[in-house]
């Protein structure tokens, strides 16, 4: 990651200036994250607590994104600034972090006992 810290620097040419919204590259950015879901999902690796975490990240951006157009719509301001629209979207951001986490921690949990569970055998047969 380090490594590609540098090309965050690279100038754009301004001919790409009004294709590369942020709006534009909020949308693109999808591509690589539906490919990591496929990719994580295909590989059975990831704790299934910690994948549904993963895909709950989708729906925080399938709320967030009309939440975003009725706070201009209604308030004529961004999301970022109508707190109680703003909170009631990144609650799901929270509920998938906490998803992400608690499968990991399981996970972890599991292996920890089933290493331990292997050492008693081990011991117990000597």
């Amino acid at each position: 990651m380090l490594t590609l810290l540098p090309l965050a620097f690279i100038p754009l040419p301004a001919a790409l200036g009004p294709y590369l919204s942020k709006e534009s590259l909020f949308a693109l950015s999808l591509f690589p994250y539906l490919g990591f879901l496929w990719f994580l999902t295909r590989s059975k690796q990831a704790p299934r607590l910690a994948l549904i975490g993963f895909y709950m990240t989708l729906v925080f951006v399938a709320v967030t994104i009309p939440a975003g157009i009725y706070a201009k719509v209604a308030y004529d301001e961004s999301l970022a600034n109508i707190d109680w629209l703003h909170g009631s979207a990144e609650a799901f951001l929270t509920l998938s972090n906490i998803l992400v986490v608690l499968g990991f921690r399981q996970a972890i949990l599991e292996r920890r006992q089933a290493q331990l569970g292997f050492s008693e055998d081990a011991q117990a047969r000597m």
